[in-house]
């Protein structure tokens, strides 16, 4: 990813609310299908860490990334943003610019 596209999906993130909130149980497997369904159905998401949560948002973020195979856009405070774009590309809704 370029950071144009990063940039751009930044910009959408900025006005989304999260979607899940991550608490003190932190990346559960049950959490993880969660992300992975938001997913597939929204591309992008913003996740919100509350403050009983163990694991740092940083951490967090490059677990669920990884188990989920996507890209983490961005870790502010207690926020992840995160995107995979849709399998089929007649199925996406964000278009990244070049």
């Amino acid at each position: 990813m370029t950071s144009k596209q990063r940039a751009y999906l930044k910009g959408l993130a900025m006005t989304m609310e999260p979607v899940l909130q991550i608490g003190k149980s932190g990346a559960t497997p049950e959490l993880t299908s969660a992300v992975a369904e938001a997913l597939e159905a929204r591309e992008l998401i913003k996740l919100g860490v509350l403050k009983n949560c163990i694991d740092g948002a940083n951490e967090l973020a490059a677990v669920l990334a990884e188990r989920t195979h996507s890209q983490v856009v961005q870790v502010i405070g207690k926020k992840i943003v995160l995107y995979k774009p849709a399998r089929e590309e007649k199925n996406r809704k964000i278009v990244l610019p070049r």
